[in-house]
């Protein structure tokens, strides 16, 4: 089997089936956010455009976090507009941020320990499902069937994501850059239209973080979604980025491709020191 067939196709199709296919897949608008005094956004605005990487930078406490969780529903702007696919999500509640198309991993790890790999994996998966509770608690043949179709689709992403060996091993006992995987499964299988990925180098060795660039851009190829990066090393973010914000104190500091930005004069002052090169 391809691994990039099939799961990757389905989410493809659903893609080009999207009511909305002109424009930025989401749209920042002004926003700000305070807690109390202290703010943590001021005024942020940016784009992302369908099957582009964009890359979010700044310094510890700049608040990328922060928009992190507003996009996610966790957190409500004091003020501003932020647009999904045309659609202001400001009105919706977070649990429906999955099922329309926002999927995301987690700065620390947010998995199951005790379940298996296909466990975990499923639970993103279930966003998509018809089934309720009384549903399940009949055992009806049409949950169980969409049971079995969920549990196919997961066993193609772990294919996808060479983590087939590992299928059926508790996710506890696997090695931390391997439960990174299963948690970049288990948001795929969301079938996201935008995908957030909060520090996903975090703990990985350098010939990991290697893997960790091809994976991004083969996903971004195969997938065609968008995906929005968080990251602290540099290296990571110039290599699969095609556009990069930059952020100080909740504020646009910077704006532009990864040559562009790595230049500004503003931000080698504010982020990256004498170098632009190498990690923070």
């Amino acid at each position: 089997m391809s691994k990039s067939a099939s799961a990757v196709e389905r989410v493809h199709d659903r893609a080009l089936r999207s009511a909305n296919n002109e424009g930025p897949i989401l749209e920042v608008r002004d926003v700000h956010l305070s807690f109390g005094g202290v703010v943590a956004l001021g005024g942020l605005t940016f784009s992302i455009d369908r099957a582009q990487v964009l890359g979010l930078i700044g310094p510890n406490g700049a608040g990328k976090t922060s928009l992190f969780n507003c996009l996610n529903r966790l957190y409500v702007p004091t003020s501003g507009e932020i647009l999904f696919d045309g659609r202001s999500i400001l009105s919706m509640s977070g649990y429906r941020m999955a099922p329309l198309g926002i999927g995301r991993t987690f700065q620390n790890l947010a998995m199951f320990p005790t379940m298996t790999v296909v466990e975990s994996v499923m639970v993103g998966g279930h966003c998509r499902s018809r089934s309720d509770f009384l549903s399940d608690a009949l055992r009806l043949p049409w949950v169980n069937a969409e049971e079995r179709r969920l549990r196919a689709r997961t066993l193609e992403l772990l294919h996808y994501l060479d983590l087939d060996a590992h299928a059926f091993t508790r996710v506890s006992t696997l090695p931390f850059g391997t439960q990174k995987r299963v948690e970049l499964a288990r948001a795929l299988a969301t079938e996201p239209r935008l995908l957030l990925l909060d520090e996903p180098a975090g703990g990985l060795n350098h010939e990991e973080i290697d893997k960790l660039a091809a994976l991004i851009r083969r996903i971004r190829d195969d997938f065609e979604l968008a995906i929005l990066l968080v990251e602290h090393h540099m290296g990571l973010v110039m290599a699969v980025s095609d556009r990069v914000v930059v952020i100080n104190f909740g504020r646009k500091l910077a704006e532009g491709k990864p040559s562009e930005v790595r230049n500004d004069p503003e931000v080698v002052r504010a982020y990256l020191g004498t170098s632009s090169q190498g990690e923070h």
